[in-house]
């Protein structure tokens, strides 16, 4: 297999992938602030910064490593990563099968002043977008620190995804 997902059925490749996966897409995340959650221009779209929200609540709050272990931020990210799909699904209709590339991540994760295992963490989400779209879900990224981000969450996940036009 090349790492590109297969479709069968009547299920998108990418709901399909999914269910494979053992992963269940939230609810887009709504708005904390006035920014929209996503935006579309040309062939790309573009989400605002997705925090680990489900069902509402925040679940990973803090620093890394004082308050957050790295592979609990990773699972942080790996959520964030959910909530940007969330988004782009809810933009593109339900239909994720629109995105043709994974074009970059920007992870932002906060930590306290001496970590430097940012791209550990940031990995969560890039291991999820290859995992979902095989060689597609490759990209650009950057990871860096903050002291704090939003909610006080742990990490923050912006994306940029090619789609079909």
């Amino acid at each position: 297999m090349d790492g590109t997902p297969s479709y069968d059925g009547d299920m998108s490749v990418v709901q399909q992938r999914l269910q494979e996966l053992g992963l269940v897409l939230p609810c887009a995340p709504m708005p904390v602030a006035n920014y929209v959650p996503t935006i579309i221009c040309g062939n790309e779209l573009r989400t605002s910064g997705q925090i680990p929200m489900r069902d509402g609540q925040l679940q990973f709050k803090g620093t890394v490593p004082s308050c957050q272990s790295v592979e609990e931020a990773q699972e942080a990210a790996r959520l964030c990563g959910l909530n940007a799909l969330a988004a782009a699904s809810s933009a593109l209709d339900g239909d994720l099968d629109q995105i043709t590339r994974v074009l970059q991540l920007r992870v932002y994760i906060a930590s306290d002043s001496d970590f430097d295992g940012h791209s550990t963490v940031a990995n969560g989400v890039s291991d999820l977008m290859v995992a979902i779209f095989g060689d597609a879900g490759r990209h650009t990224r950057v990871a860096m620190g903050a002291n704090t981000l939003p909610l006080g969450a742990t990490v923050e996940v912006e994306a940029v995804f090619q789609i079909k036009t």
